[in-house]
């Protein structure tokens, strides 16, 4: 199927007489008839179920929509895209472990690396998205064992160079791992360029509607662990944690890395998306494909907006031509990017803030990448544990200002940002 039959039907397919729709199973657990029978489970003998906050078969059939969406092999599905991001890393990073992040990366996921991983005693190097390849071989250590990028980095808007990344890692003998939120598979498989895990927050474009948080980890299956043994013993040694299972020789690329996340991570720490909030996901899913194309060219028609007025200091979006990251997004974003423009209004970071108290159809909130319109000064609220210094590295100015552009009709968002701006800085 292409993307946009995946989208509707993808994941699921109903047996004569089954529902139509994706059921809900809203069970924390699953009768068997005998303990043989759940010991197999248990040893991972046999596929099933045998408690929710391991895996759960509403769950898991949205995962294979979206694995299928981005070409990988296997996936899972988490409550939030925080936990995404800290399973496919912990998945293969212990205390003593480095990895190198790119610095435009979402403030939350900063400060999951450098506050709370740390204090797990994992390193990190954070290295420029415009980095040479020379200055990106330089930031890896003998212990790096990932490397990770956001492919259109939330705010900043940078594109990452994923083969770029993806070959430093690979020489490194090291996945590369991606954030691919904001563009959606969609706009970009990261896999198809070299990428080997792809998270998202599917509480974005995905859900699309504001209605449900949650997360999902894909494996592109290709990394090869065995190659690599001494760097990845969670994956080649015995899991003394689970009846000594060695799961890269159990479940080859095809299976190693999720089911490792799940029958460890996901065992230990819990963070089980609800039924009911699979549900809900799915049907985000069944129009995302028709959604991404509106998001992407109102945004497109704002940007270039914004751009002719004097009163904006600066846009970036990769779709405007002059954009220095235009480039790259014909190469890894050719029909389209995300519905974020940042931007800046003139008079610093007080005239962002009252210029968007003005606005009255595109409302301040914390969410991003919905069908409504919304908008966010980084700095005073996702970005404001970060220092000035940590805040220009990662490509989000004092004053910028996150403009989530969603599907109304532009012309009324485009109004509306122009009497905004008419009110704080004249007509």
């Amino acid at each position: 199927m292409r993307k946009n039959t995946i989208c509707v039907q993808g994941g699921y397919t109903p047996k004569n007489g089954e529902p139509r729709q994706v059921p809900i199973i809203q069970s924390t657990t699953f009768k068997y008839d005998t303990s043989e029978d759940m010991g197999k489970l248990f040893d991972l003998e046999a596929s099933g179920y045998f408690y929710s906050r391991l895996q759960n078969p509403t769950c898991d059939t949205v995962a294979k929509k979206i694995c299928e969406l981005e070409g990988g092999v296997a996936g899972m599905l988490t409550s939030s895209g925080q936990a995404a991001n800290f399973y496919a890393v912990f998945n293969i990073a212990n205390c003593g472990d480095h990895i190198v992040a790119c610095s435009a990366i979402y403030g939350g996921t900063f400060n999951l690396f450098n506050v709370t991983m740390r204090k797990m005693g994992i390193d990190f190097t954070f290295v420029s998205p415009d980095c040479s390849e020379e200055e990106l071989r330089s930031a890896f250590k003998p212990n790096t064992k990932a490397v990770f990028g956001e492919t259109i980095a939330n705010p900043a808007l940078t594109v990452l160079d994923i083969e770029l990344f993806a070959k430093v890692a690979h020489e490194n003998g090291v996945p590369l791992i991606v954030d691919n939120t904001f563009a959606t598979p969609i706009n970009c498989r990261p896999l198809e360029f070299g990428a080997d895990i792809v998270t998202h927050s599917t509480t974005k474009y995905m859900d699309g509607h504001g209605s449900a948080v949650g997360g999902a980890i894909i494996d592109g299956g290709k990394f090869d662990w065995f190659k690599y043994a001494d760097k990845f013993p969670g994956l080649t040694t015995p899991d003394d944690s689970y009846h000594g299972i060695v799961y890269a020789e159990k479940f080859g690329l095809g299976g190693a890395f999720i089911t490792k996340a799940t029958a460890q991570l996901m065992r230990d720490f819990g963070s089980t998306p609800a039924p009911q909030s699979a549900f809900i996901l799915n049907l985000g899913l069944e129009s995302l494909h028709v959604r991404m194309e509106r998001h992407c060219s109102n945004a497109l028609k704002i940007a270039e907006f914004l751009q002719s007025d004097e009163r904006i200091s600066y846009v970036n979006y990769c779709g405007l031509e002059n954009d220095k990251y235009h480039k790259l997004a014909l190469k890894y974003l050719p029909n389209g990017s995300c519905g974020v423009v940042s931007f800046g209004v003139k008079g610093g970071r007080k005239v962002c803030e009252e210029f968007m108290k003005q606005l009255k159809y595109i409302a301040i909130e914390t969410h991003v990448a919905d069908a409504k319109s919304c908008c966010l000064h980084p700095a005073s609220a996702t970005h404001r544990q970060m220092t000035d210094e940590e805040l220009i590295k990662a490509g989000v100015y004092p004053d910028l200002v996150r403009l989530s552009v969603g599907i109304e009709d532009v012309n009324d968002l485009i109004e509306d940002i122009k009497q905004a701006l008419d009110a704080v800085c004249g007509g």
